[in-house]
Formats: structure tokens, C-alpha cells, sequence
């Protein structure tokens, strides 16, 4: 793959810093910016000015997610905010650009040109892959903020895609008690013939769970459904913005529910910085 030859990787956090040494270590050029306070690896890279890492690079790579407020970019090792203005989308405009959760510059009213941006996070290798060590971070939390053993604890988990899929499985090896959550009759016959509890997420049973995971970005626990589901729970949110749990409800009942989103940067930034780079390796072999 020599489509393009220099990489320039603007903000993001230690995932962002592994995908441009690993990209550096199959031999392309990389540069980066927005990492000056970032006591990690640092010195393998080469650090240089915003203007000056995107008028050198081919091939922008962005963080995931691009944007937390819609303003700025997400940079959370950057001495200043990198705004993300006609300035900066000037300087993007004969780049291929490659971000996580593009959608957040659609529904925004920035000026930047969708015909070169590439959003890795809606490959689905990517989605498959990541959900792995987001999973494997979820239950390193249900370890540490458990008082008991995830072997013979209830657990349920909301949500039976990608990430769900995976930790029913891991839970389940692990021996715990396992009840899935969806919504679909298909998810339900998988649910069941891979032999977990099923719960319908509409409408979850009356049962007091010891820990809880949640992969739907939607406020499936609210005061009522904490009450019957979570009142000795760990309660563990994976989903993204706007979350799944009612979080004032928790505080008021005393539930411990934690908001756990992009675990993959957190527990495995190897890992993924891997996984982002070979995404971003497809699209370019695919559509460029």
C-alpha cells in the first residue's frame, strides 16, 4: 500500500499516538500535532506545528471521536484548542481526511468538505475488532468496583450487538449468570440458543442484578428502572453520547453507575491504535 506516503496525525489521545508509531514502523513518514503535553512515547514521533504536519502530510488522520463540543477538535494533549473553523478546513481541503464519528461535523454547520473525509469508525472490521478490548475493559471495571467475583454474579447486559455479543460470551466464561437484553425477535432466538437468560429491553424483568452492562445509547435506566434493576448494582455504561442511564436518578438512589465510554483508548491503546490503522489501510486500499 504506497498510495499515500506521509501520514499527519492532528489531536486525539494515546490511540491516536499508537496508529501514528505503528504506522511509522510499516515505513511511511508520519508527523503529528496536538500532543505537547503527552508523556507518552513522544520522543518516537516527530512533533511540528499544525499548518506546518498538514501541508507535509497526504493523508490526515483525525481522533475518534473528531469532536466532543462541535467546536473544537478533540485534543486532549494539545497546549491550546485546535479549532475547527475555515482556517482549519482550508488547510484540509486537498487531503484525505480520516476521522472517528464523522457525523458530528454533518449535522454541524462547519465548513468542511465531505468528499475527503473518511470515517474509520463506521467500517464494520472496525466496529467487530474494537468491541473486544471495550469489553474486556468493561469487565476490568465490573472486577475492580464488584465486592464480589463476576464467577456466579447476575449480570446483565443491554444490547445485543457487536459489543454485547462479546461480553455475554466473556461473562459467560468467566461463569457468571448471564441475561441479554434486546428488542428484535432475531436477537432473541440467538440470545436463547446461545443459552443466556433473554430480557426484553422495553421491558426488563424485576430482577436485582449485581452488575450491569449497557451498550445502548439510549436512557434505557431511568428512576423506575434502576429502582427494579439496579439497586445493588455496578452499573457500567458503555454506550456514547447521550448515554443509556438516567445518571441524577442513579446519584438519588445511591446506584454506583459509571460512565464508561471509548475503553479501548483507556485499557488497550495498543490495540487499538492497531485496529485504527488497519481500518484506515482498508479504506485506502478500497476507495482511494
Amino acid at each position: 500500500m504506497r498510495k499515500i506516503e506521509y501520514f499527519g496525525i492532528v489531536g486525539g489521545d494515546k490511540r491516536q499516538l499508537e496508529t501514528a508509531l505503528s504506522i511509522q514502523k510499516d515505513g511511511y513518514n508520519v508527523n503529528i500535532c496536538g500532543f505537547e503535553n503527552a508523556n507518552f512515547k513522544i520522543k518516537d514521533l516527530k512533533q511540528d506545528t499544525l499548518n506546518n504536519v498538514i501541508s507535509k502530510s497526504e493523508g490526515i488522520i483525525l481522533p475518534l471521536p473528531v469532536t466532543r463540543n462541535g467546536t473544537s477538535l478533540n485534543a486532549p494533549f494539545s497546549n491550546s484548542e485546535i479549532l475547527l473553523n475555515n482556517e482549519f478546513f482550508e488547510l484540509l481541503k486537498d487531503k484525505k481526511v480520516f476521522c472517528g464519528m464523522a457525523e458530528i461535523l454533518y449535522k454541524s454547520d462547519l465548513p468542511y468538505n465531505k468528499n475527503n473525509i473518511y470515517d474509520y469508525f463506521n467500517r464494520e472490521e472496525f466496529t467487530v475488532e474494537n468491541a473486544v478490548p471495550t469489553a474486556e475493559g468493561a469487565i476490568e471495571i465490573a472486577m475492580r468496583e464488584y465486592s464480589g467475583t463476576i464467577n456466579g454474579s447476575k449480570c446483565l447486559v443491554t444490547g445485543y450487538g457487536r459489543i454485547g455479543k462479546i461480553l455475554a460470551k466473556f461473562l459467560t466464561g468467566l461463569g457468571a449468570d448471564v441475561t441479554v437484553s434486546a428488542r428484535k425477535k432475531e436477537d432473541e432466538a440467538w440470545i436463547k440458543l446461545q443459552g443466556y437468560h433473554f430480557a426484553n429491553t422495553n421491558n426488563l424483568p424485576e430482577i436485582q442484578f449485581d452488575i450491569i452492562f449497557n451498550t445502548i445509547p439510549s436512557t434505557i435506566f431511568n428512576a423506575r428502572t434502576l429502582a427494579k434493576t439496579a439497586a445493588n448494582a455496578v452499573l457500567i455504561d458503555l454506550a456514547s453520547a447521550p448515554y443509556g442511564v438516567d445518571y441524577n436518578a442513579a446519584k438519588r438512589l445511591g446506584i454506583n453507575a459509571i460512565k464508561a465510554p471509548s475503553l479501548p483508548g483507556k485499557v488497550a491503546p495498543k490495540t487499538a491504535g492497531e485496529i485504527i490503522k488497519n481500518t484506515i489501510y482498508n479504506i485506502i486500499e478500497e476507495e482511494l
